[in-house]
Formats: structure tokens, C-alpha cells, sequence
């Protein structure tokens, strides 16, 4: 008698859950900062109630720039393993590129208001010889250098932003990384790399003037009239919103297989060139994309700062921007976010004036003086304690939730 032949019924597959669903981590940053961004404009002078002043909008729109490059800073390394002791020179880079026109396009509105006055109209040589002379003169010259060339043209300058930081990071990397230099030697190539920039832009014959950098970045052409109330919130504004988009475009980078390849970079180098992998290829792609991206937050940045110089470029910020991801917790994005807005904040509170100075009697607190002491005992307890910093405890906590 034969026996039935029973039918194996196979369970349908599990559907594939979305980006977000998987990373609820990123709805809760976008939730968060556009509530923070809402409360801010709400509360602000420009905007709203005149609760927040200029200056501290300001302020938060600078920090939201630096939390992007330290999102940045984190991809290169706490998911990639490459410690990179230069990654603020990309975020000058950009600042100089935009500053630039700023400074060009401001200058040539003021010269063509004092030559317009005269009986005869100026020519187009009178015009770039005046403009020139305006910015030029405060190092003794009345030349535009050649880099100055397009700098009246918003479109070449917004290009600048991303290509220079972006070649540069192109050119050093492939250099770097097809030369198989790693660990401690890699990251003292990017600090030199930093240094040689930084000390170049301090002679006044780069055609960027030297010491004195570029200043009156605030004034905005175009927008002379609006009041920097104002304008203070529009940055703020397009920082968060760029902010936002790098957040997600760097979940998106990391959750995905390009992520696992990074990450497996940075645990075991030999093992997954081993497995075909071009590991060369994924961390030059990873340093030049961070560069950019460092290169776009300094273009936010620095309109709102004012003014940008050399000792921007200079290796400690490089240094002090590891500091705030170690902090926050490297190889988490929103760590790298918590520490950048954490330690930048505090420095403006205890070095701004916010921070009243304590009186011991036999000796007197003045926080300006302690407050780089505060940032390496943070960074040593951190290394000590909470090897996972910030975002390490935040995880947690969550953990431990019943």
C-alpha cells in the first residue's frame, strides 16, 4: 500500500523592514533636532520672542556645523579605523573657498557705491583694480592673486567648497593608503599634512591674506539690509538642515554592506583584504566623501563666525574635534553629535564670560585658564572609564530598561 507523499509547506519570507525601521535611532535625532530647531527659532530674536539673542543663535547654528564634522570624523574613524588628525583643514578649506566670495562680492557692492558718486563711470578694470586694493591693501598689495579669479562668480565658489577639500583628501589618501600606511604613522601624516597647510596660509603671499585671514564674513551680498537677527536664524536653519541630511546620509552609509566591509576594515585589515576586498579603495573613498562633507560644514560655519585665519587650520583643532567623538563615543553617530555639541558648548559657556570665576581665597578660578585642563582630564576619564563614551552610557541605559 503506497503512503501519501506529504506536501512541505515552506513560510513565506519575512518581509525586508525599512532603513528607518531598522535604525530607530534615526528618527529620534530628526525628531529631536527639528523640535530643537522649532524651539530655537520660536524663541530667538530674529524670529521670534527675543528670548535667545543673536549672538547665542549663532552660537548653536556654529555648534550644528560642528556636529556635522564630527559625524564626518566618526565615519573615518569609529567605523573605519582611520585616525585622521587633519580633518579640520577640510572644514577650513571650505570656509576659505566661500569666505572668498563673500569677501569679493561685499567689497565690489562697496567700491561700485563710492565710484558711482564720481562724473564718470568707472570701467570694469577700475572696478577690479578698486576691489583689489580693498582687500588686498591691509598686506600691502593692490593685485588680485590668481586663486582670485572666479571669486565674484557664487556658483564657481560653491563648487570650491567641495572640490578642494575633496582633491586634496583624493590626492593625499591615494598616496597614503596605496603606500599601505596605517595606525599611528597615518594619523601623524594627516597632522603634518594639517601643520604644512596651516603654516602655507600664514604668509601673506598665498593670496589669502596671511594672518589676518578673511573677515566681515557676516555680511552677506545681496542681503546688506537684512538685519543679522535674521540672517543668524537663516544659517542656523541651513546648518540643522544640513546636519539632518548628513545624519541620514551616513546611517543610510553604515547600515548597509558598505558599513559591514568598514567596520570589518577597521576590526581586521589583512583579514578582509584576504577576502578580495579592495581595502584600499574603500578607505580612500571614505576619507575623500568625510572631506567634503567637513569642507560643506565649514562653509556653514565660518559665515557665522565672521572671519576665518590659519590658526583654524591649525593641528590641535584636528585634535580637539578626535576628542569630541572619543567623548560622545566613536562608532555611533549620534555620539559623535552629543560630544561635539557637549564640549563645544561648555567651552563657550566657561570661556566666553558665561562661567562666573570661582574665588578660593589663596587662589582664583579663571576658567579661560583651566578650561583646556577640564578637556584632558574629560578625554583621560572617558579613555579610562567609559571607553564608549557619551553614547556608550546612552546605550546602556536602554539596555537596562525592564
Amino acid at each position: 500500500m503506497a503512503m501519501p507523499v506529504s506536501e512541505t509547506t515552506h513560510a513565506p519570507p519575512a518581509p525586508r523592514r525599512s532603513f528607518l525601521h531598522e535604525n530607530p535611532s534615526v528618527l529620534w535625532f530628526m525628531a529631536c533636532l527639528g523640535l530643537f530647531t522649532l524651539i530655537v527659532s520660536v524663541l530667538s530674536e530674529g524670529m521670534g520672542t527675543g528670548a535667545i539673542s543673536t549672538s547665542l543663535v549663532k552660537i548653536l547654528g556654529m555648534t550644528l556645523c560642528l556636529c556635522l564634522i564630527a559625524i564626518a570624523m566618526d565615519l573615518v574613524w569609529g567605523y573605519c579605523g582611520i585616525l585622521s588628525l587633519g580633518h579640520f583643514a577640510f572644514f577650513g578649506l571650505g570656509g576659505y573657498a566661500i569666505g572668498m566670495w563673500l569677501m569679493y562680492a561685499r567689497a565690489e557692492i562697496v567700491v561700485r557705491d563710492n565710484l558711482a558718486a564720481g562724473t564718470i563711470p568707472p570701467t570694469e578694470t577700475e572696478v577690479a583694480e578698486a576691489v583689489a586694493a580693498q582687500i588686498f591693501g591691509v598686506v600691502g598689495s593692490s593685485e588680485l592673486p590668481l586663486i582670485w579669479s572666479f571669486a565674484g562668480s557664487l556658483p564657481f565658489q560653491l563648487a570650491m567648497v567641495v572640490l578642494v577639500p575633496g582633491l586634496l583628501a583624493l590626492v593625499f589618501g591615494w598616496l597614503a593608503f596605496r603606500s599601505r600606511v596605517t595606525g599611528v604613522y597615518l594619523s601623524i601624516l594627516t597632522q603634518a599634512m594639517t601643520l604644512a597647510l596651516s603654516l602655507y596660509l600664514f604668509q601673506n603671499d598665498t593670496g589669502l591674506r596671511g594672518n589676518n585671514g578673511l573677515a566681515g564674513l557676516q555680511n552677506i551680498p545681496g542681503f546688506l539690509d537684512v538685519p543679522q537677527s535674521v540672517l543668524s536664524v537663516w544659517f542656523f536653519w541651513a546648518s540643522a538642515a544640513a546636519l539632518g541630511a548628513g545624519y541620514l546620509f551616513f546611517a543610510w552609509v553604515v547600515s548597509g554592506k558598505f558599513g559591514s566591509v568598514i567596520r570589518a576594515i577597521r576590526d581586521n585589515e589583512t583579514r578582509v583584504r584576504f577576502l578580495g576586498y579592495n581595502v584600499e579603495g574603500y578607505k580612500l573613498f571614505v576619507f575623500t566623501l568625510t572631506a567634503v562633507i567637513s569642507g560643506i560644514a565649514g562653509a556653514l560655519y565660518y559665515p557665522q563666525a565672521g572671519i576665518i585665519n590659519p590658526a583654524e587650520i591649525a593641528p590641535i583643532a584636528s585634535i580637539y574635534l578626535a576628542v569630541w567623538v572619543a567623548i560622545g563615543g566613536r562608532g555611533r553617530l549620534y555620539g559623535a553629535v552629543i560630544g561635539a555639541a557637549a564640549v563645544s558648548l561648555l567651552s563657550s559657556w566657561l570661556t566666553g564670560g558665561g562661567a562666573p570665576n570661582i574665588d578660593l581665597g589663596f587662589y582664583r578660578i579663571v576658567w579661560t585658564d583651566w578650561w583646556l585642563v577640564l578637556l584632558g582630564l574629560g578625554f583621560v576619564l572617558v579613555t579610562l572609564f567609559f571607553p564608549r563614551g557619551i553614547g556608550g552610557l546612552f546605550d546602556y541605559l536602554v539596555r537596562k530598561k525592564p
